[in-house]
């Protein structure tokens, strides 16, 4: 949803503040400032997405987890975005709810005329949810949820000026801390994590309207696009009470099973609001 509303709006935000801002002085933008920031935050779902399995334990998620005896898929059901709502394909899954954050960030501008070019430092508390689901034919769902908790970055910003407004476009690095989780309905083999990486590491992009209410204090609309690499999360399936002929732990590897999900990017888009004040 937000890969086209964010843009659109964006786009209605800037043209709403320059029309009448024109004929008004410029302010001075220079200076140190800090600002509190929240907002809505949408996951950019890969409509793809799925599970994938490593059966030799080469570390290549290349492998197809067949029925014994024969050279059948056992996740013929398929995948679908979010978290299974049952155990079978035919209940579906629950789409991902929207997220949201909440942010304080210190920055400085440097003016030079109408142009405006400055560094941000952000530290962000976030509640997003990103779940994927796979089906066996057993039947049985098997959910990965990665959660991001918090977020960083350090941006650059470059903007103009016209009246009391600032219109910026700013780009730069980010991390962010995730928490990963997996579950089933699968009661008969085991799952254990063999690999947790909690980090993802990648970069943001975006751009705003920051108003002029007075000297020291604006009010600030902004859209934001972060594109993150998070860390490897790998959930081995072994035996557990499952009999010999269990897909998981079918012959020449009967130790089990690595999963893990397909899509290994992040890709969120951010609403916000916020309030700077200038020192």
């Amino acid at each position: 949803m937000y890969k086209t509303l964010s843009a659109a709006s964006l786009a209605v935000l800037l043209a709403g503040v320059a029309a009448p801002a024109l004929a008004q002085s410029v302010p001075d933008w220079s200076g140190p400032y800090i600002g509190v920031y929240g907002g809505v935050v949408e996951n950019n779902e890969d409509a793809g997405e799925g599970l994938v399995f490593d059966r030799d334990f080469d570390g290549q998620f290349d492998d197809t987890v067949v029925l014994s005896g024969s050279t059948t898929n056992a996740f013929t059901p398929g995948s679908c975005d979010g978290s299974a709502t049952g155990q079978a394909a035919s209940g579906g899954c629950d789409v991902d709810p929207t997220g949201v954050d909440g942010s304080i960030r210190a920055g400085y501008d440097m003016q030079f005329g109408p142009l405006v070019v400055g560094l941000v430092g952000e530290l962000s508390a976030v509640d997003m949810e990103d779940s994927v689901t796979s089906f066996s034919s057993t039947p049985a769902a098997y959910v990965f949820t990665r959660q991001v908790e918090q977020m960083a970055a350090l941006r650059a910003r470059v903007g103009f000026a016209v009246g009391p407004a600032l219109l910026y476009a700013t780009g730069g690095a980010a991390t962010a801390k995730v928490e990963n989780s997996f579950r089933t309905t699968n009661t008969t083999n085991s799952f254990t994590e063999t690999v947790n990486e909690d980090e993802a590491d990648g970069y943001q992009l975006g751009g705003g309207v920051e108003w002029k209410l007075a000297r020291n204090l604006s009010l600030t609309g902004e859209y934001l696009y972060s594109n993150l690499q998070p860390g490897d999360y790998v959930v081995r399936a072994g035996a557990g009470t499952a009999p010999a002929t269990n897909p998981f732990i079918l012959a020449p590897n009967t130790a089990g099973t690595d999963i893990t999900r397909s899509n290994d990017g992040l890709e969120l888009h951010a609403l916000r609001i916020g309030m700077n004040v200038r020192f």
